[in-house]
């Protein structure tokens, strides 16, 4: 990860954006760990959610272990630039978050489910960073795939909100917005930790529990 906490705080505006490129810079291949391919068409019945955290190789790693998750990428969501680099996204002109897509069984792992974990391996109430990686790159965001994903997502930040201000923290930055166009990172960074298990993660989470919903809900459908 990059640790300038120099790089641009504020998004740019779309006029402003780095025009990107019209090809993709990688073509999907398999989750070595899972064993499922990145790009669908996923397997029948599963649903999709997208969350930015932070530094996407630790944030992947988080849902990867999540029994129920069928796969997982990390990639680039929520800017102006079509199929941006790393490197680009990094320098603040794309409007990118580093993002995470699951692919879940709604039969085994609840859409609530994952925004518990979502909530919990990162601290959402530092604005555009996480520990020490400084950045646009690094805001938290939510990414609903439908009314129902939004819904949720947004009562599960107000449950959070009043377990973080029990705890003395601030209000939450996270945003909730529309799922836009999912971009897959650069092959290295896919399931980074898994194949550089004494790699860098800069996650680190309040350690205080976010509350479940009573009933779970599904994602893109």
């Amino acid at each position: 990860m990059w640790f300038n906490s120099r790089h641009p705080m504020e998004l740019p505006a779309k006029e402003d954006a780095l025009p990107g490129r019209s090809e993709p810079i990688l073509a999907p291949g398999r989750h070595i760990v899972l064993g499922t391919p990145l790009a669908p068409p996923y397997p029948e019945g599963t649903e999709v959610a997208e969350f930015a955290l932070g530094c996407f190789w630790g944030a992947e790693r988080k849902f990867w272990e999540t029994p129920g998750a069928v796969v997982t990428a990390v990639g680039y969501e929520g800017g102006f630039t079509p199929n941006p680099t790393y490197e680009e996204v990094c320098s603040g002109r794309t409007g990118h978050a580093e993002a995470v897509r699951v692919v879940f069984d709604p039969k085994r792992v609840s859409y609530d489910d994952l925004l518990r974990v979502f909530w919990e391996d990162h601290d959402p109430t530092q604005g555009m960073r996480q520990g020490n990686d400084a950045g646009t790159q690094y805001r938290s965001v939510i990414f609903a795939g439908s009314k129902e994903q939004a819904s949720a997502a947004e009562a599960s930040r107000a449950r959070f909100q009043q377990a973080l201000t029990a705890a003395g923290y601030g209000a939450i930055t996270t945003e909730i917005i529309a799922a836009g166009e999912f971009y897959f990172a650069e092959d290295y960074h896919q399931q980074y930790l898994a194949r550089n298990p004494n790699g860098y993660c800069g996650l680190g989470g309040t350690g205080v529990s976010c509350p479940v919903g009573v009933a779970g809900v599904g994602g893109n459908s």
